[in-house]
């Protein structure tokens, strides 16, 4: 077996820099893990019951290729009550395997050779790869210097003729960031009189601790270029359960619907109908409250410890993520991460791995327990004091 028999594209793909660390870490008996965005709360209790009850009553059997009615229906729902905007079950929605699976029939479905994508970075680390799998090629927009949000004047200077699409991620993976109503008006002004297809994925949309969350679905002037992506696996702490989907025009569902099938002919039957529990139950928004009261309380506790170790820092309107620049202590965030990994047995994401635009940060997850964050800020202020000591 030869390195060129397989796909160059493939093989010039890395391990990102969460799953290497998050690896690692697991190497020390002591290791703190502050790498991944997965809750540290167990999965609500009616969520689960609605699975095992599907395993119980046998409802093992493929569904839809879109996923049960039942749910799509719930999902609609939610949609109608959040935004008061409505997409048809039938036509304008499709279940997935997350959403990481949506992204990657979305742009399946929609990208060519040579087409170009707008990332606005630092990003969400699958974007880039998965774009460049297509044969497309990513252009990256640097927000570091607009609070993490892109402007209006960035984007009319990265649209050229090639220019097939653009990925939103609000709150933002890595940052937390979301853009006002104003900055999403000035978005939409440029991109209403274009044929560039908008895809926002709106994953950590339930997790918001300050301001308000505002969706693109919400400007009906673009309603035709635009994929919504969301699901459950941050909001409801049910990352193995697989439960993304996507809103999209009948047109688009339609053509979205065969490169998914093709791939995964449709989610787990016993996660859809846990997902029908987590849209349904009305015991479900006070437990998410519930949630969203630690997160915020644990990014608060986090900003402060690391504002007093003298790191320059942006508070997270949202998601579970805060990221911090080290670039006074080293240049190289994937060398930082390294150090204090093998000194402090503490895991934390290189910026880098956002992009080129995250150099000189690291990603720091408060999804886990207040007791590991305690513990984790302690060993990066420990590993600092020794790096001005040298």
């Amino acid at each position: 077996m030869k390195e060129t028999q397989f796909n160059t594209r493939a093989v010039n793909l890395e391990v990102p820099g969460t799953r290497k660390f998050s690896n690692q870490v697991k190497e020390y008996e002591d290791g703190v893990d502050l790498t991944l965005g997965q809750s540290g709360f167990a999965t609500p209790d009616y969520i689960r019951e609605a699975m095992i009850e599907a395993i119980n009553q046998n409802k093992l059997r493929y569904t839809h290729n879109r996923g049960l009615i039942e749910l799509r229906e719930a999902i609609s729902d939610y949609t109608k009550r959040r935004f008061n905007v409505y997409y048809d079950a039938e036509t304008e929605i499709i279940v997935t395997n997350g959403g990481s699976e949506a992204i990657d029939s979305v742009l399946r479905t929609i990208l060519e050779e040579g087409d170009e994508v707008i990332i606005p970075c630092p990003s969400y680390l699958a974007y880039d790869p998965i774009t460049k799998l297509q044969g497309a090629i990513p252009v990256l927009i640097d927000t570091t210097k607009t609070n993490f949000v892109l402007t209006k004047d960035a984007l009319v200077n990265a649209i050229t003729p090639k220019t097939k699409a653009i990925i939103f991620n609000y709150p933002t993976n890595p940052t937390g960031m979301i853009p006002s109503m104003e900055e999403m008006n000035e978005l939409v002004d440029v991109l209403k009189d274009t044929d560039i297809f908008i895809l926002t994925d709106e994953i950590y949309s339930d997790n918001v601790y300050d301001g308000e969350f505002h969706s693109f679905m919400e400007f009906p002037e673009v309603r035709d270029q635009l994929f919504v992506i969301n699901g459950l696996s941050k909001s409801h702490a049910i990352t193995g359960g697989r439960i993304g989907y996507i809103l999209a025009p009948p047109l688009a569902t339609e053509h979205v619907t065969k490169v998914h099938l093709y791939n995964s002919v449709c989610v787990a039957t016993p996660s859809q109908y846990a997902a029908i529990a987590a849209f349904t139950d009305e015991s479900g928004p006070g437990i998410l409250a519930k949630m969203n009261v630690a997160y915020k309380e644990r990014r608060d506790f986090v900003y402060k410890r690391l504002k007093e170790m003298g790191l320059p820092v942006e508070l997270p309107k949202g998601a579970f993520y805060i990221f911090p620049t080290i670039f006074e202590y080293n240049k190289d965030s994937f060398a930082f991460a390294s150090e204090l990994l093998e000194t402090e047995h503490l895991a934390v994401v290189p910026g880098r791995t956002f992009s080129i635009y995250g150099e000189g940060h690291i990603r720091i997850s408060f999804a886990c327990s207040m007791e590991e964050l305690e513990e984790g800020c302690k060993r990066l202020e420990r590993f600092l004091l020794a790096y001005k000591n040298d």
